[in-house]
């Protein structure tokens, strides 16, 4: 009798702590029946992969137009954390699969009213191991009850046809950034308006970004000449070029009003005029591009 009652209080012993454990960790994450992923899409400049997390916030994956097309994932949440902090990632199996262990993949920085946020090779892993049905899973220690513990994890259901269209996406993104094209120095053959095959490649790539990015702020085309023509012609010449760069940009689409142009002729040279090589640089316009914050 005596080993009867003491099995039962250890019974309920052990009850009483796994219910207690179980109520100090608050667990949010998508159900089969409510695991949403969509991919948005406007232009070639950037794809995300979003994800909604059931009453806590999102998790997105996103690409930007870049030579590398790095990918950055964001934890967005709901409310945010009231300190720094620490969470640990860990791809943890699915229910069916439940003998497996878990595997740490990362820890993430929570920063005070920031959401949460990881680079590259960790935003591939996650994705590798949502590809193989496993659920990345944040633990962190709550910032509004100390008495719990937080786990959010990303659900794996109907990951795969919605990767695979985000995946598309960023293949098509551009293959350089804004910061690439706000700053353009571009030159002219020699006695023409005609642009070197360099420079008109150059033009061709800020071609293609500015109709896919709507929120350019203003565009500042300068024009200059060498020492060769004479003055006044090489004022006329250098309007005339900085003219025509703006009526192909506002044929693009890109609001006339936005753009701005001056010729400078002669002035501010950057090399000797003496030579060929310095007045293959002089016969240069600059293209600033400026978009909005």
């Amino acid at each position: 009798m005596k080993y009867k009652l003491l099995f039962i209080s250890l019974s309920i012993s052990a009850v009483l702590y796994s219910t207690h454990s179980q109520a100090a960790m608050r667990q949010y994450t998508a159900t089969q029946d409510n695991s949403n992923w969509e991919v948005v899409k406007t232009t070639r400049l950037q794809c995300q992969l979003n994800h909604e997390v059931p009453y806590y916030g999102e998790a997105i994956f996103k690409a930007s137009a870049s030579k590398n097309k790095n990918l950055i994932f964001n934890l967005d949440m709901v409310v945010r954390p009231d300190n720094y902090a620490i969470a640990g990632l860990k791809a943890v199996p699915p229910t069916w699969r439940a003998g497996l262990p878990a595997r740490d993949i990362a820890n993430m920085k929570l920063l005070k009213k920031f959401d949460g946020e990881l680079g590259n090779k960790t935003a591939w892993e996650m994705l590798s191991e949502l590809e193989k049905g496993y659920y990345p899973t944040f633990y962190y220690q709550d910032w509004q009850n100390s008495a719990d513990k937080i786990a959010v994890g990303i659900s794996s259901v109907n990951f795969k046809q919605a990767y695979w269209a985000f995946l598309q996406c960023r293949d098509e993104l551009l293959p350089y950034s804004f910061e690439d094209i706000s700053f353009t120095v571009m030159n002219y053959q020699s006695n023409s308006s005609k642009l070197t095959k360099s420079s008109q490649q150059r033009l061709d790539k800020i071609a293609e970004y500015l109709k896919n990015d709507a929120s350019i702020e203003s565009i500042s085309i300068d024009s200059y000449t060498d020492s060769y023509g004479g003055r006044w012609n090489n004022l006329d010449l250098s309007r005339k070029r900085a003219k025509a760069i703006k009526d192909y940009m506002v044929s693009l689409g890109v609001d006339e009003a936005k753009v701005q142009t001056t010729g400078l002729g002669e002035k501010r040279f950057v090399d000797n005029n003496d030579n060929i090589l310095g007045r293959d640089k002089n016969r240069r316009l600059i293209i600033q591009i400026e978009k909005m914050q």
